[in-house]
């Protein structure tokens, strides 16, 4: 049978994609400065390996022969699935792919080194080349999969999204944002003359801090026997679901930065966790793209994280592990203040929820000038700085740090992921309605720590689907409609105009 075929192949290209999985995670989190050119090396071998044997002509027949098969249910989203990647694999080839990898990982490490330092011009050279290859991966991608070069691009982390559609939204959205976001700042001002934001005395260590951090994920039902919690430079989640590794990077003058990006990240641990475990080596088992994984984690992050009940919750908690001596008077409204504190600040990672999205869609903007030809890489600092003074009313001259270098997906050549931060805030503030209707003491039970009811919702609606239905069919499953932006912004108004 042509499905068995198939299914073997899965089998081994699941235990190629594990290894270049870890080994892409002990390169950010343990491997030394000078491993660097020999574990690139090994990764582009093993990329390559795993794209040729995906991308074999023969594979096209066993697709075709598998369609007339008598499949079940889930075998036919499999081989649909399977059909997809396939496509998309065949677009490249393997020398390429080989090539690619080796450059992302170089200017990866490269970055590394030099955003520290603030070192722009030693680093467009990198850059330059990873800019090139992300257009010719467009073009390639792009004629084959009769797109436009970004959207074939986008296709690669938000399968079905699509540029015109996503400017659309973006348009209103940044309309909306840039009303907002002084009436926000004027409602927190008048909020801060009645109560004074109240400063926490540092320092927290940081082995404290990773101990907040440890309790709250497993709290929140994060499962240590599948994943571990470590630092890197750059926040992230990744490893493969049955062992999910995740990072954060910490201050000791305070943790709250800390903790919300290991909550944010934990929102991707339990998407992997928790899809199908039993047929996890088919493509229909994997998380369906990047804006539903990033749903999940603005889902914790800030449809959780951030709410009063949730720190009538953790408040007791962060006293215990961190010291009472730091809270001394601090309620949970003055935690509030400071997790729902609004600001225009240069860095995406940091950024509230209200002016995040902006961050975003200056992003999006560049890098499809980027990706058709329309920018060329050393002129991203000048326009970045114009579309900041636009967004923000910051100015990035000559602080590259915080400006086009302060992101690991550039250098890693992930041109089409930024839009999914966006979208997925969308997507987490209409599920989170959904889940108030479905749990009405959903606030009740987050405040006694209880997050089991809520886990079991969203294993039922999003979790389970896995890919198996589209992005926007599963939304529309989960809850009752098409994505919409009313939610966010209806969100984004309770919160901080209410």
């Amino acid at each position: 049978m042509s499905f068995a075929q198939l299914d073997a192949l899965c089998r081994r290209l699941e235990a190629l994609d594990h290894a270049q999985a870890m080994l892409g995670v002990d390169e950010a989190v343990n491997m030394p400065e000078g491993g660097g050119e020999k574990r690139a090396e090994a990764m582009s071998v093993l990329a390559s390996m795993a794209h040729e044997m995906a991308s074999a002509p023969h594979i096209a027949d066993w697709i075709e022969a598998a369609a007339a098969e008598d499949l079940d249910a889930d075998q036919t989203a499999a081989l649909a699935e399977f059909r997809r990647s396939y496509i998309n694999r065949t677009c490249l080839s393997s020398d390429f792919v080989a090539r690619q990898v080796n450059a992302r990982l170089r200017c990866e490490q490269l970055w590394r080194q030099l955003r520290a330092k603030n070192d722009w011009n030693d680093f467009l050279p990198s850059f330059e080349n990873i800019v090139e290859l992300a257009k010719e991966e467009a073009a390639r991608r792009a004629e084959v999969l009769k797109l436009s070069p970004y959207d074939a691009m986008i296709e690669q982390y938000d399968p079905g999204s699509r540029s015109a559609d996503i400017a659309a939204v973006f348009t209103d959205l940044k309309r909306f944002l840039k009303g907002f976001i002084p009436e926000a700042l004027d409602a927190q001002a008048r909020r801060h003359a009645k109560r004074p934001l109240k400063e926490f005395a540092g320092p927290f260590p940081i082995e404290k801090q990773k101990a907040l951090g440890l309790t709250l994920m497993k709290a929140v039902g994060f499962d240590f026997d599948h994943g571990r919690l470590d630092i890197s430079h750059h926040p992230f989640c990744g490893g493969v679901p049955s062992d999910v590794r995740m990072t954060t990077r910490y201050r000791t003058d305070e943790f709250l930065s800390s903790l919300m990006g290991i909550l944010h990240e934990t929102g991707h641990g339990l998407y992997e966790q928790n899809l199908p475990h039993d047929l996890g080596h088919w493509p229909s088992t994997s998380a369906r793209g990047m804006a539903a994984h990033e749903s999940q984690s603005l889902f914790q992050e800030m449809q959780l994280s951030r709410r009063p009940e949730f720190w009538a919750f953790v408040l007791p908690l962060a006293r215990d592990i961190l010291g009472a001596e730091h809270f001394a008077g601090v309620e949970v409204e003055d935690m509030l203040a400071h997790v729902h504190h609004v600001e225009r600040g240069y860095i995406r990672v940091d950024a509230d929820e209200a002016t995040y999205p902006l961050h975003v869609i200056l992003r999006f903007e560049i890098e499809q000038d980027l990706v058709t030809g329309k920018l060329a890489a050393k002129d991203v600092p000048e326009v970045w700085n114009a579309k900041m003074q636009e967004c923000l009313g910051l100015s990035t001259a000559g602080n590259y740090k915080d400006g086009p270098m302060q992101d690991v997906h550039w250098p890693s050549g992930a041109f089409g992921y930024f839009p999914s931060y966006t979208l997925g805030a969308m997507m987490a503030a209409q599920q989170w309605a959904a889940v108030e209707r479905a749990i009405p003491d959903a606030g009740a039970q987050i405040a006694r720590g209880d997050f089991s009811a809520i886990n079991d919702w969203r294993r039922a609606n999003i979790w389970s689907k896995a890919s198996t239905l589209s992005t926007p069919e599963i939304m529309r499953q989960a809850t009752g409609e098409p994505l919409h932006a009313r939610y966010f912004e209806a969100h984004l108004k309770a919160r901080y105009l209410g």
